[in-house]
């Protein structure tokens, strides 16, 4: 019998999203995925960090992730690492976040991609690009909790 996956843990993050975008709102998608695919996902064979959402005939395709085939695929399987990848919502949630993303600024971003109840799911946001001065401040405020911390360890020792 196979051993199912956790309901709900981690396969990869975009750590780059955060530092790049804030987020307005956040989805929780679907994804059609091949064999082969499943089960590199499975040994976190997966880079999410160049990966983007676009929206193609009225449907969400998630394109730039890079899913790395095992050595032990099949011979007869033909495994295309960066293949385009469909994105499930529903019809409603698609329909706003079209006219959402055709406004100025606005962009829908890959986050993680997870297990949830034996299946992967993609987690995306709409989100807005940070300027310059954004991301700096972003480091600062990064900076700034790492010293507290320090801080507080010293502190405590």
């Amino acid at each position: 019998m196979a051993k199912k996956p956790q309901t709900s843990s981690r396969i990869a993050d975009n750590k780059k999203a955060a530092y790049n975008y804030f987020f307005e709102e956040r989805y929780e998608a679907g994804m059609v995925l091949e064999g082969w695919e499943v089960k590199a996902l499975r040994e976190g064979k997966v880079q999410l960090t160049d990966g983007y959402v676009v929206v193609r005939d009225g449907e969400l395709y998630l394109i730039g992730c890079q899913i790395n085939p095992l050595k032990t695929a099949s011979t007869h399987v033909n495994p295309d690492s960066v293949r385009t990848k469909k994105l499930l919502l529903h019809k409603e949630e698609i329909k706003r976040l079209i006219i959402k993303v055709e406004q100025k600024g606005y962009t829908l971003v890959p986050l993680n991609l997870h297990w949830k109840d034996g299946r992967v799911k993609c987690e995306i946001a709409l989100a807005k690009g940070k300027a310059e001065h954004d991301k700096r401040d972003t480091i600062k405020d990064r900076e700034g909790k790492r010293e507290v911390e320090r801080a507080m360890k010293n502190r405590s020792r």
